[in-house]
């Protein structure tokens, strides 16, 4: 969803230090609705927001793109917001809002003036308690998510590449499509279905609100429970539990985008959750091999050797499963094997020999640096929240986090990079030219 201009926002958060402790209180309302405050007073503004824990793994297989389909559809309108007019409230107010969807859950949220609180809680209750979700709408958002994936992903070079790397990585579970899902499912799908998910995934149950900024603790809590108390508790939604066979041997695959007219290789891992100490690390390992020119991909296979046009390395973190992936795009007469060859290379580095002390305090001082740009707004500090709610089971990390980051050793990084990044455990995609787009 697009923001509308809102500069409140952005005044006094910046100083927000990783050394200072993000103060919060936490409750449960009889409806299962958990409550997270935050209280800021460094800006005249305020967050509210819900996090839902429904995403792309919640779908059914014959009806992908659910997830990504409501945050769109439950911009609509209410019984008492008019079809249209939820964004001119917003912004007639002042304020901006957005909505984004993962794999494991959906999230909402506005920033206002502190002193449009009220309004905030009360749409956003209105979200959960009584959305419209009828047919116009429906068809509406339908184009809206057509177009979207299209300039997004359909005609973007290299669009596809996380799609097809988890198709290939995952065959039970339900990470295997991506966020988009297939526009057929959404088009077969009846009004009926539409309504049938709401109700089972929106519920305060399976929620939690952030409020964050410029408040009134105690006034907050009554419109808290004034807005969401009448909200009924529905059946909790059975969690995905399904676990995936090891990969013990170099799965290989093909696709071929016609956006694009150079090739490009990917080396994707099976990772474990985002909640284990593991995938942690990995997300180091991430910042030695990619994190900026002096990084070891680009500083070598980019700068020195002048093989490729871009190579890099990101952690993937999920809920179940995560996924590691490297990339490149040969430059000139270099080959995919070439880049793949070199990137490997650096992957037995890793397992082999322990980084010097120099790098590894560089190391840290990155991390903490990217710590802190995370959490300097005050809606990165509410995202935060939820997040560590919803998916860690911990509010806390949002102080305690960049510990167990600068406890990792250098040998740890060199025993999770032996221990998950081997051939005979990756997916390898080769990412190629349609060939009607070949030069002859």
């Amino acid at each position: 969803m697009k923001k509308t201009l809102f500069t409140l926002c952005t005044l006094a958060l910046a100083h927000l230090a990783c050394a200072q402790k993000v103060t919060f209180e936490e409750f449960a309302l009889d409806n299962g609705l958990h409550v997270i405050l935050h209280k800021d007073t460094s800006a005249p503004v305020v967050v509210t927001s819900v996090m839902y824990h429904v995403g792309t793994k919640n779908e059914n297989p014959n009806r992908t793109g659910f997830a990504h389909f409501f945050e769109h559809l439950l911009f609509e309108g209410t019984k008492n917001i008019g079809r249209g007019e939820w964004m001119k409230i917003v912004s007639g107010n002042g304020g901006n809002n957005n909505a984004n969807t993962s794999v494991d859950r959906t999230y909402y949220y506005e920033v206002f003036p502190s002193n449009n609180l009220e309004l905030g809680l009360w749409m956003e209750a209105e979200r959960m308690l009584h959305p419209v979700i009828n047919q116009i709408g429906v068809d509406t958002q339908k184009e809206v998510v057509k177009e979207e994936k299209r300039l997004k992903v359909d005609n973007q070079p290299y669009g596809n590449v996380i799609k097809e790397v988890k198709s290939h990585l995952f065959f039970k579970h339900p990470y295997r499509w991506d966020i988009d899902g297939a526009m057929e499912d959404i088009n077969a799908a009846t009004l009926e279905e539409f309504q049938a998910f709401f109700k089972k995934f929106y519920l305060p149950n399976n929620a939690v609100l952030v409020v964050a900024g410029n408040i009134d603790v105690a006034q907050t809590k009554q419109w808290v429970k004034k807005y969401f108390n009448p909200i009924k508790k529905g059946p909790t939604p059975e969690k995905i539990n399904i676990t995936e066979a090891p990969i013990t041997e170099t799965l290989r695959a093909r696709y071929e985008d016609p956006n694009i007219q150079i090739p490009g290789i990917v080396a994707a891992y099976r990772t474990p959750s985002m909640k284990t100490r593991d995938a942690r690390v990995l997300e180091l390992i991430s910042t030695i091999l990619s994190d900026g020119k002096s990084s070891r991909l680009y500083k070598k296979i980019v700068d020195d050797k002048k093989m490729a046009l871009q190579v890099g390395a990101f952690s993937l973190s999920q809920e179940d499963y995560g996924a590691y992936v490297l990339y490149g795009l040969p430059l000139g007469e270099n080959t995919t094997e070439s880049i793949l060859k070199e990137m490997d290379e650096e992957i037995v580095k890793l397992q082999t020999e322990l980084i010097s002390e120099r790098d590894y305090q560089k190391l840290q001082n990155t991390i903490e640096n990217d710590f802190v740009n995370n959490n300097a707004s005050l809606e990165g500090v509410a995202e935060s929240l939820a997040t560590y709610y919803l998916l860690h089971g911990d509010v806390n990390l949002i102080n305690t986090d960049m510990d167990q980051y600068r406890s990792i050793t250098r040998e740890e990084i060199r025993d999770v990079a032996k221990k998950y990044l081997n051939p005979n455990q990756r997916l390898l995609l080769d990412y190629v030219p349609a060939k009607e787009n070949l030069k002859n």
